[in-house]
C-alpha cells in the first residue's frame, strides 16, 4: 500500500502552531541553560552533541536551565526558504505539475516547494517567477538579468534586457519583520494574509480562481499559420472558460511566442486551440504547456503558494537590572522552547515575561563582598548526619551576596547518563540547600566553596535589597535567605532543544534567539 502525507498538512501544522503559540490561552517560553557544557563533554564547544529526545533527558534540560523568556504574540511567524535575486542566475518558474517524474528546470526539484521559483530583491520585496524564459532552445530557462522592483498588481517583465522573465509581485517584508524573522536561510511571509489590510491589494487582485497568466512552448511546430503574422483571440480550451492567447508566427512559419491576452477563469487544465483560433496548423503542431495557477489565483493564499511549512520563533534576551534572571559572567550552551510551563509551587501556567529557573542563596559572613566563586565550581552544605547538599555555581554577586546555583544527578551518585557512580561523593539523594536551623552544624548553615565559608542570611526575605541607598533587584523571591526557581521544574512540554558552542554572557550583551521549526 502506497501513501503520502502532503505538503499541505505541513503548512496546516505550521499555521496551527502559530495560532496556538499566539493564543492567550497558551504560554510559550524560550530558555537558556547548561552553564557547564565542557563538564559534560570536553569537546562540546568544537562539536556539540545532538540533543536527545527522552523523558530522562528532558529532566536534564530542566536541571541545567537558567532562565526563561516569554514568547510574545508577534514573535512567531511562518517562514519560507530565502532566495535572493542575483543577476545571472537562472531561476525555476512556478509550475503546477512539478513532480518526481516531471522535475523543475533548472534545479531538478521534484516538488514545487523545493524549487527556486521566487525571489526577494535588495529592498526586501518578494516576487514569484511565472516565466523564466524557457523555450524549445532554452529548455531550462535563461539567466535573469533584470531585478524586479515594481509593485504593479499584474505580472510583467522587470526590465528591457529581453531575458524572458515574467514576475508577479507578492509582498514587501516590513522592517520590524526583518529584525525578528529574517535570517541567512529563511525569510518571513506576512501575518494574517487573508485579512491584513497591507496586502489587501495583492490578495484582492487574485479574486478569480483558475485565471491563466502564462503559456510556454516546448515545440515550435512547422508550417504554422502565415509567416510573420500575429493571431489574436486564439481560445484556450479546457475545463475553464474565457481565456485567449496571442500567437506570433516567425518568418520560418514556426511559432515564435504565445502570450495570454485574457486569463479566463476556473481552469485546472488547458491547451491553445489553433484550429478554433483560425491558425493554419501546417505540418507539425506546436506543443504548449498551459500553466495553471494555485487555488484562488496568484496571491490568494501566500502560505500555500510559497510553501510556508516552517515557523520561526523569535526571542531577545537582554540584561535587566530590575529582573536579573539572565545571569552574566558565565556561559550558556543550550537554548530551547517550552510550552505552557507552570509557576513554581502551582498548577497555574506561568505568565511572567521573564522567570528564573535556577535556585539561589543570599549569603552573609566575613568577606562576602570580596569572595569569589569560580563559575561551575561545586558548593556544598551539610544538611544532616551523612547528608550533603551539592550544587554548581551559576553566578555570584558580591554586591548583594546572591549565589545562583543548579543541581542535577551528575553531582550526586549518578553519572550524567543516568548510570550509578562507583563511589558516590555525596550519596544518592539530591538534597536541597536549606536555612532551617534544625539542620547543619549546631544550627549553623555553611556554604563551602570559593575563597571563604559563608552562611545563609536567614533574616532576609524579599525580592530586593538596599545597599548604600541603592536598590538591587535579585531576580528570585527569597524566604529566610533561600530562593526557589520562579518556574516549576519538569512542568509543561519542552518542544525544542538546541545544543550550541558555549558563549559567555556579559553585562552589555543581548542575544537574539531565532528558532526554526520545520513541519
Amino acid at each position: 500500500m502506497s501513501a503520502i502525507i502532503t505538503d499541505q498538512l505541513r503548512i496546516l501544522n505550521a499555521k496551527n502552531f502559530v495560532a496556538a503559540a499566539t493564543s492567550s490561552t497558551n504560554a510559550y517560553y524560550s530558555f537558556v541553560g547548561l552553564p557547564n557544557a565542557t563538564n559534560y563533554s570536553s569537546t562540546w564547544d568544537n562539536d556539540p552533541p545532538a540533543p536527545k529526545d527522552s523523558f530522562e533527558q528532558e529532566n536534564d534540560y530542566w536541571d541545567t536551565m537558567i532562565a526563561v523568556k516569554k514568547i510574545g504574540g508577534t514573535d512567531v511567524r511562518q517562514v519560507i526558504k530565502k532566495i535572493n535575486w542575483k543577476s545571472g542566475t537562472t531561476y525555476d518558474m512556478y509550475r503546477h505539475d512539478i513532480s518526481r517524474t516531471n522535475t523543475s528546470k533548472p534545479s531538478g526539484a521534484t516538488s514545487l516547494y523545493s524549487a527556486n521559483y521566487y525571489v526577494v530583491n535588495e529592498d526586501f520585496q518578494v516576487y514569484i517567477c511565472l516565466d523564466n524564459g524557457t523555450d524549445p532552445e532554452n529548455t531550462t530557462g535563461k539567466p535573469s538579468l533584470d531585478q524586479p522592483t515594481f509593485t504593479d498588481l499584474e505580472p510583467r517583465t522587470a526590465g528591457d534586457s529581453g531575458d524572458g522573465y515574467i514576475w508577479k509581485y507578492l509582498y514587501t517584508i516590513k522592517p520590524s519583520d526583518i529584525v525578528k524573522f529574517d535570517s541567512t536561510n529563511f525569510m518571513p511571509v506576512p501575518r494574517d494574509w487573508d485579512s491584513n489590510t497591507t496586502d489587501a491589494p495583492v490578495r484582492n487582485n487574485a479574486n478569480t480562481s483558475g485565471q491563466l497568466k502564462v503559456v510556454t512552448v516546448t515545440n515550435r511546430g512547422a508550417g504554422i499559420g502565415t509567416a510573420n503574422r500575429t493571431y489574436t483571440g486564439v481560445p484556450i480550451k479546457g475545463d475553464g472558460s474565457g481565456a485567449e492567447a496571442t500567437i506570433v508566427i516567425n518568418n520560418d512559419s514556426k511559432l515564435e511566442s504565445v502570450t495570454v491576452s485574457k486569463g479566463g477563469s476556473n481552469y485546472t487544465y488547458g491547451t491553445v486551440d489553433l484550429v478554433a483560433g483560425n491558425v493554419p496548423t501546417g505540418t507539425t503542431l506546436p506543443i504548449f504547456n498551459v500553466i495553471i495557477p494555485p487555488q484562488g489565483g496568484h496571491g490568494a493564499d501566500i502560505y500555500r503558494e510559497l510553501g510556508a511549512y516552517n515557523v520561526l520563533v523569535y526571542s531577545r534576551i537582554e540584561n535587566d537590572t530590575e529582573n536579573p534572571d539572565f545571569i552574566t559572567g558565565n556561559q550558556i550552551a543550550r537554548v530551547g522552547l517550552i510550552e505552557n510551563p507552570e509557576a513554581f509551587n502551582s498548577s497555574t501556567t506561568l505568565t511572567s515575561d521573564k522567570a528564573s529557573a535556577s535556585y539561589a542563596l543570599k549569603l552573609v559572613g566575613t568577606g562576602y563582598s570580596t569572595t569569589t566563586f569560580t563559575p561551575d565550581a561545586e558548593i556544598i552544605q551539610t544538611v544532616g548526619l551523612g547528608s550533603t547538599a551539592a550544587g554548581r555555581v551559576i553566578s555570584y554577586d558580591q554586591n548583594t551576596g546572591v549565589l545562583k546555583y543548579w543541581q542535577d544527578k551528575s553531582i550526586v551518585g549518578f553519572n550524567s547518563d543516568g548510570s550509578l557512580k562507583t563511589n558516590p561523593k555525596y550519596g544518592f539523594n539530591l538534597n536541597r540547600f536549606t536555612s532551617d536551623p534544625d539542620y547543619g552544624n549546631s544550627g549553623t548553615v555553611n556554604i563551602i566553596g570559593g575563597s571563604a565559608t559563608l552562611g545563609i542570611d536567614t533574616n532576609f526575605t524579599g525580592v530586593s535589597t538596599s545597599i548604600n541607598n541603592r536598590t538591587y533587584y535579585l531576580g528570585n523571591s527569597f524566604t529566610n535567605g533561600v530562593a526557589n526557581p520562579e518556574v516549576k521544574k519538569y512542568s509543561g512540554n519542552i518542544i525544542y532543544v538546541d545544543n550550541r558552542p558555549s558563549i559567555t554572557r556579559s553585562t552589555n550583551q543581548k542575544e537574539d534567539i531565532k528558532v526554526i521549526l520545520q513541519f
